[in-house]
């Protein structure tokens, strides 16, 4: 009698491990395929990114406008040495601190997409 209750016993507990193990594989898997999906999506993102940076380069092989922003923002810098001008350099600060927000990030969105917005990301968080 005992061995007729512990076949249909033996029988539960095999079926629980076995129902375990499966729901273990499972849990495993999908971790797995999320971990792939996520590395898919990176590789994608980095692609994009340096694909972006390789057409805008390729862009401004014939464009004046990044020396055209260094002229411009080196302009303040050459005209503080020389003495006749000191009064235009800080009378044009003076007036540029009159000027909108919109106008400063306009022209700091100009000058990112001029130099590369990931050189200037890098400038930023170097400067902190």
């Amino acid at each position: 009698m005992l061995q007729s209750l512990i076949g249909p016993i033996a029988e539960l507990a095999g079926g629980w491990l076995n129902a375990k193990t499966q729901a273990q594989q499972a849990n495993a898997k999908l971790k797995l395929t999320e971990a792939e999906a996520k590395a898919k999506i990176l590789i994608s993102k980095e692609t994009s990114i340096a694909d972006w940076e390789k057409i805008m380069a390729q862009g401004s092989q014939n464009s004046w406008k990044d020396e055209y922003f260094v002229i411009i923002l080196s302009l303040p810098l050459i005209l503080c040495w020389i003495p006749a001008a000191e009064g235009w350099v800080e009378r044009g600060f003076e007036q540029l601190n009159k000027a909108p927000d919109w106008y400063f990030y306009s022209l700091g969105i100009a000058i990112s997409a001029s130099f590369g917005v990931r050189g200037a990301t890098a400038f930023f968080k170097r400067n902190k």
